[in-house]
Order: C-alpha cells, then structure tokens, then sequence
C-alpha cells in the first residue's frame, strides 16, 4: 500500500506562502507610501529662489506682473531677486528682477538648490545702494510704465530715479517695480 502524505502541512505552508507574500506587498506598498510623503514635504520647503538657483547658467523666459516677457541667462540668485543676462531677442544687458515680480517662468527644472552662497540673503535695497553707489545708468520698469535714470536714493521698500529728462524724481515703491535694467 502506498503510502500517503497528510495534505495538512501542504495546505499550511500556501498558506503561510500568502501570509508573507501579504505582507511583503504591504511593507512595499508602506514603503511608497512614506517616499512620497517624504518627497511632498520636501518639496513644501521649497522656494522660487531655491528653484532659480538649481537653473543658474541656464536660459529662462520670465513672464512678469505686467505681462511682458523677459528672456535671458540666470547670472546670480538671492532670496529675493535674480540677476539675468539679456539674450535675444532681448538686448544683452544685465536685468535685476525681484522675484515678487514674476508670474510665471519657463524654462525651470523640478530641482532646486538651497541657499549657500554669500548672494542668498541680500535685499533688493542693497544691490539698489550698489547701482546708486556707482551712478549707474539705469531703466526702471514698472506696472505704469519705465523710466531711465540714475537711482538717487534707496528707502526701505522704494526708491527714486532722477530722470535727465527734467521730469524731475520719481518715487517707485519696490511692491510696483518689475526691472531693474542697465541702460544701454
């Protein structure tokens, strides 16, 4: 008589074999779960300069407040501003954008670079002293309109550009200013 092996063990070990392919599937699936919470938190930490900062050399299109475009090469980055190199069709000067003047930007990876540089925490106010300090030649757009000049002074959330024109000063608060371009 042949003998028989109890169907009992082999019905035991399908089903401890599911238990664990059970549970690996929920390990994997908790796995997942926690990398894409992880991720989201990161990226809630984020910001527009970090962003920018991850895209310094490379060319972006800026879509400001007032609707115009600004193309060109990201030189430099600061919690509050970008400095960007003119590229054509723009002219290839220099162009100082606060960054709560943007609506939109093309041309941004997904990564972003947390602030290190020596750059990260200076102000609109003082990269405006610098240009004012040098005298320089400068072209201010705004959401009414652009103005060219020499900055003559720089307040705490404005500043005035004396036009050679003889239209006299005009005052333009930093919550108005889009550009700060040097004059060609």
């Amino acid at each position: 008589m042949a003998s028989m092996q109890p169907a009992g063990p082999t019905r035991w070990e399908a089903l401890f074999g599911d238990l664990e392919a059970q549970a690996r599937a929920q390990s994997v699936a908790e796995a997942d779960a926690l990398v894409s919470e992880l991720t989201r938190a990161e990226h809630a930490t984020m910001t527009l300069a970090d962003r920018f900062r991850a895209v310094v050399g490379a060319v972006v299109t800026l879509e400001l407040l007032a609707g115009a475009h600004l193309r060109g090469t990201v030189r430099e980055v600061a919690d509050e501003w970008a400095l960007v190199q003119g590229v054509r069709p723009e002219p290839a000067s220099q162009h100082l954008v606060p960054l709560a003047a943007i609506a939109g930007v093309h041309g941004l990876g997904r990564q972003a670079v947390p602030a290190t540089s020596r750059w990260a925490a200076l102000g609109l106010g003082p990269v405006l002293r610098a240009l004012q300090r040098d005298r320089a030649l400068v072209t201010v757009r705004t959401l009414s309109g652009t103005v060219g000049g020499r900055i003559a002074r720089v307040g705490r959330d404005h500043l005035d550009i004396d036009a050679p024109d003889d239209r006299g000063t005009r005052l333009v608060p930093f919550s108005a200013l889009l550009v700060v371009s040097e004059a060609p």
